[in-house]
């Protein structure tokens, strides 16, 4: 396994975390402990150590699969783990109660990374007030490192400028093959800064697999009305970018979920966290590192990736 540090907090994470929000059942279909424990372990096993849950994952659920694996297996020195608080518990005795919560969840001594998961979008709790929160966290040794989930840069900055004892060393983002909006100004600036950004749906839901096609569309969870799923969409992500992440995955003796993760490892500042329902798909994302595409391969995808036109606009 490779590892990074998470932005400038010294902590060194993996460079395939492990997504855990199949762990609450009620997002991607009925999921066992028993399951959770086994992928859990499998990561430990294959050096994965970073673990990334949250609080509306199963109202807790996952949260709770997360801390009662760790500590049956006995390995809570050999992992990091972050969760998120939801946007609607921003208030700052929101944010205090919540964090508190998800730690006895977790039954772990401290959080190593606290995240916002969204923005206060419906309640407008000023930014300010919620980083303040965030530090009497760290103050009060509850959480270690503080980090945000869905932000745009300006409200990164906003968040950052908030703080004055600590600063933000991670953001996670939506980033895929198919969905790189990031690009166009916050991966640059997380550069720029020394900041990690976790990549949720670095498969986008594995659209980019080629498992789907407009004609077997995913069925039973989430992805139904997802909007990557239309037919529309799945016609161009499966004539335009999966051919050439097959091409590419006979060639490299890889699958095209490596592919795909290889793709967003090659940015120097990337992490991306896929989900596993299985062992063995723990196995194929730690697959994904240990080995680079060429640069012009990775720039073959990037082109075929350009070339896709998506709408969000599906009725």
């Amino acid at each position: 396994m490779e590892y990074i540090s998470l932005g400038k907090s010294g902590i060194k994470i993996s460079r395939i975390g492990l997504g855990a929000w199949q762990f609450g059942g009620d997002a991607w279909g009925p999921y066992e402990y028993s399951t959770a424990k086994a992928v859990i372990a499998k990561a430990h096993e294959l050096g994965i150590n970073f673990i990334d849950t949250a609080a509306v994952y199963g109202r807790g659920r996952s949260e709770e699969f997360v801390g009662r694996a760790i500590k049956e297996l006995g390995i809570r020195d050999h992992v990091v783990i972050a969760t998120k608080i939801p946007g609607d518990w921003h208030r700052y005795d929101d944010v205090l109660r919540a964090a508190k919560r998800s730690k006895e969840r977790l039954g772990i001594d401290v959080i190593d990374l606290l995240q916002l998961h969204w923005p206060a979008c419906w309640h407008n709790v000023p930014i300010c007030e919620t980083m303040r929160a965030m530090e009497k966290l760290v103050e009060d040794g509850i959480i270690r490192y503080i980090g945000v989930s869905n932000y745009p840069l300006q409200l990164l900055e906003a968040a950052r400028s908030c703080l004055k004892k600590n600063d933000i060393v991670s953001s996670q983002n939506r980033y895929n093959l198919i969905e790189r909006e990031v690009e166009k100004e916050l991966l640059p600036y997380l550069q720029r800064e020394g900041m990690v950004l976790i990549a949720w749906s670095p498969l986008a839901k594995g659209a980019v697999t080629g498992k789907y096609t407009p004609e077997n569309r995913p069925r039973g969870d989430l992805r139904e009305n997802d909007p990557l799923f239309h037919p529309d969409n799945l016609r161009e992500i499966t004539t335009k970018l999966v051919p050439i992440v097959k091409e590419l995955s006979i060639k490299y003796g890889k699958t095209p979920t490596q592919i795909a993760l290889n793709w967003l490892v090659m940015h120097n500042n990337v992490v991306p966290i896929p989900g596993a329902k299985s062992p063995e798909q723990v196995v194929e994302n730690a697959g994904a590192v240990g080995w680079r595409l060429s640069d012009e391969d990775f720039r073959k995808l990037e082109s075929a990736s350009n070339s896709l036109v998506i709408t969000y606009v599906t009725w």
